[in-house]
């Protein structure tokens, strides 16, 4: 049984906003129509961007219904920031025309991709990507689907959805990270189950809960993200074969 898909965003003051504003990263509102839909999309560049570097790069999705506003949310909770200090590149679209990652929104890849790659210059034209909730499942669904276009592959929490065998043996390569809270007892138990699978397989796979977390959490949020980046990082230089658990 699928765990049910619900998303309570983090409240942010007017004066984190205000304050996120003056932040250096410029983030750019874009549209595209791919593969027959129209596709809303924000890129965050790094303060010093220059469009003759290379770059390493973050395809995150937002939660609940995927839409613009989450789309902000999850871009100021957690890639912002960070990314713009440690000099990465952070697409984050919004559902095409509604239409769920994990169903007829998979549709604009790897299209959207092959754009992505022919305008920005990435690090090994290779992504590391990520999600929360609906947009951590979103995001293992592209990368079992895609994988030679990633390095790893983040749920924050997420996991893959229609785990057939072909799916799972699709992400062998990819260093693989899945964090849920303590309090989010039915996603905890299939993340946990599915990092089990991963593991019994031999692949790259860190679980960890989050403790006095639920299914948003703070732990990976504002400067606290900085750990989704050291992740990231940890697989560019290549991740461990033996995976770990962690509380």
């Amino acid at each position: 049984m699928q765990p049910r898909i619900m998303i309570r965003v983090l409240s942010f003051s007017i004066t984190f906003l205000l304050a996120s504003s003056t932040l250096a990263a410029k983030v750019l509102d874009k549209t595209a129509e791919v593969a027959g839909m129209t596709v809303h999309y924000k890129v965050a560049l790094p303060k010093d961007y220059d469009p003759q570097k290379t770059y390493p790069a973050v395809l995150a999705f937002p939660p609940g219904a995927q839409t613009m506003d989450m789309v902000l949310t999850t871009l100021m909770q957690n890639w912002r920031m960070e990314g713009d200090r440690r000099g990465y590149i952070v697409v984050l679209p919004a559902a095409p025309e509604g239409r769920p990652f994990v169903g007829q929104g998979a549709k604009i890849f790897p299209e959207f991709i092959e754009m992505l790659l022919r305008e920005y210059k990435i690090r090994d034209n290779k992504f590391h990507v990520a999600g929360m909730s609906n947009g951590g499942r979103s995001a293992f669904h592209i990368a079992a689907s895609f994988p030679q276009y990633f390095r790893s592959v983040i749920g924050l929490p997420g996991f893959l959805p229609d785990a057939t065998p072909e799916r799972v043996a699709a992400l062998s390569n990819l260093c693989i990270y899945m964090h849920v809270g303590e309090f989010d007892t039915d996603w905890a138990r299939q993340m946990q189950q599915q990092a089990s699978l991963f593991r019994s397989k031999g692949y790259a796979v860190h679980f960890t809960i989050e403790k006095g977390e639920g299914h948003v959490m703070r732990s990976l949020a504002g400067e606290r993200s900085a750990r989704l980046f050291k992740e990231i990082e940890e697989s560019r230089e290549g991740c461990s074969k033996t995976g770990k658990v962690s509380r």
